[in-house]
């Protein structure tokens, strides 16, 4: 089985330079704004090193193949290109027993190559030097290897939260201070997590998806200074779903990272298993043979004895095809995982997602039930939804009655979630929520259409009406004179026609100014 971090893990040229025990300066090379990263240390007195070196190593040598004197012109050219070939990342020249200095030669040959060049004090050995940097590595190597397993537990546990992708997302995230975003196909925004990088990132990260093939393959690239990787998620798909991450850094261990997470992605993004399948058949059997979905619902997610339903509607601007969407834009293949990713926000697999509505049952049973009394459903991004109480397989058309009275009033208010009142509120439903949307909006253009091209007026009288009708508190929230708002608030109940000392004008009002 392969490593999941290298035999090595590198150690910075900057920890061996600045260890005063060894007293190491750095002669000529990149300056420290470029790291040098060092894998191993190699001892050689070879005219030509490359047949002996790996790559990565810094190279200690004393100089002993070019003793000073006339007629070296041209070998310490020749010596740091062929160190430059074999892939060396530094040499380190000790000064004795053959030369007091690091010749001037050697010096500008590694600037010319661009190769860091150590001069090695004379009562500084080698061994001192190859001893240091494996201690070196051996430390970070111990402290990838923590890293990592920590890293695993954590990922592990979110994939068995009650929203495992989201969770997956946001773990990853934090431990490669990255933002990680599940992507379809196509590159569309399925679901994501942490700190959201710049535009052009983002669409960089994107077009980074067509790189993919079916099977265990990623990609990467840049925007700027942040890094950029995608990785296939599943098999089985003709064109898998991609992984992909934005950081300021990448190393190893965040591939090693990245790879356990791609493989609980996978699983958790898959169709669900045989088990599950068959109950869900066995159910849907026995509703066609006659059985009441009292009888039904025990072989559906563990048993749940109740239920919420959820109503949904798309928001404007979430064209279908992206997360929580069955269905394919036209010419487009089907987004095999939009309607999974929906349910694992859900917390449930029983979800019919059909253009731009939805419905879903959510089981609410065990520590999942809350003890407000209404069930455990979240907002889902681009969806406004409205949820009924936890009521009996029996009794699922009154929580779909629940739940479509809640869905009127979410889009009426414009919130992205409204749970059924709780108990003790009753079956008594509100204005809001008995106004269908597009009745509210054509009640709002009717009585609202006078103050059309007036944005003011119409903010002054909201805040005006939210406060009571209280000129001092209107001015406060609006940072104007409040005999401005007396002017305002009189020139809307002119065009209006109304006179808004009547309460049942103003409540009118309102709800229109809440619908529109």
């Amino acid at each position: 089985m392969q490593e999941l971090v290298p035999p090595t893990v590198p150690v910075p040229l900057s920890v061996l330079t600045e260890d005063p025990e060894l007293g190491l300066r750095q002669a000529a090379g990149p300056g420290p704004e470029r790291e040098t990263p060092v894998h191993s240390v190699h001892t050689s007195e070879m005219a030509d090193p490359l047949p002996y070196l790996l790559g990565g190593e810094l190279l200690l040598s004393a100089g002993v193949h070019c003793p000073p004197g006339p007629g070296q012109d041209g070998h310490w050219e020749r010596y740091v290109q062929r160190s430059v070939e074999a892939g060396a990342a530094a040499l380190g020249f000790g000064i004795a027993p053959v030369h007091d200095e690091v010749p001037p030669e050697l010096a500008a040959a590694c600037d010319r190559h661009g190769l860091p060049l150590v001069e090695v004090p004379r009562d500084t050995p080698f061994t001192a030097v190859a001893r240091a940097v494996w201690q070196a590595v051996t430390q970070r190597r111990h402290q990838a290897l923590r890293r990592l397993s920590e890293a695993q537990q954590t990922l592990a546990a979110a994939a068995a939260a009650a929203h495992p992708v989201p969770a997956v997302l946001g773990q990853l995230a934090r431990r490669l201070d990255a933002w990680a975003v599940l992507l379809d196909p196509d590159g569309a925004e399925l679901a994501s997590a942490g700190r959201t990088p710049p535009p052009e990132a983002r669409a960089e990260l994107a077009s980074l998806t067509g790189l993919l093939r079916p099977g265990p393959t990623s990609a990467a690239g840049s925007s700027g200074e942040l890094h950029l990787s995608v990785y296939g998620v599943g098999s089985g798909r003709r064109r898998p779903l991609a992984l992909g991450l934005c950081a300021p850094h990448r190393d190893e261990i965040d591939g090693a990272i990245a790879a356990v997470a791609v493989v609980l992605l996978s699983l958790l993004t898959e169709r669900r298993a045989a088990e599950a399948e068959e109950q869900r058949s066995a159910a849907l059997v026995r509703l066609m043979l006659g059985a009441s979905a009292e009888e039904a619902a025990p072989l559906l997610d563990g048993g749940a004895r109740r239920w919420a339903v959820v109503h949904g509607q798309r928001r404007r601007g979430h064209a279908p095809g992206g997360a929580g969407s069955g269905e394919a834009a036209d010419g487009q293949e089907p987004d095999p995982f939009a309607t999974a990713a929906l349910a694992a926000g859900l917390g449930t697999t029983l979800v019919d997602a059909a253009g731009d509505e939805l419905r879903a049952l959510v089981p609410a049973h065990g520590p999942a039930e809350r003890t407000d009394g209404q069930a455990p459903v979240e907002a889902q991004e681009g969806w406004t939804l409205g949820v009924s109480s936890p009521v009996p397989a029996a009794e699922l058309s009154r929580g779909g009655a629940e739940a479509a009275r809640a869905l009127r009033r979410a889009l009426a208010e414009r919130r992205p979630l409204v749970h059924r009142r709780p108990q003790g509120a009753g079956d008594v439903a509100d204005v809001a929520s008995l106004v269908a949307p597009e009745e509210g909006r054509a009640l709002a253009a009717a009585r609202l259409g006078p103050l059309d091209g007036s944005p003011h007026l119409v903010e002054t009288l909201r805040m005006w009406l939210s406060l009571n009708g209280s000129w001092d508190r209107t001015a406060v929230a609006l940072e104007v004179h409040r005999n401005t708002v007396r002017q305002r608030v009189a020139r809307a109940s002119a065009l209006l026609g109304e006179d808004l000392a009547d309460p049942d004008v103003r409540m009118e009002l309102w709800f229109a100014l809440k619908w529109a």
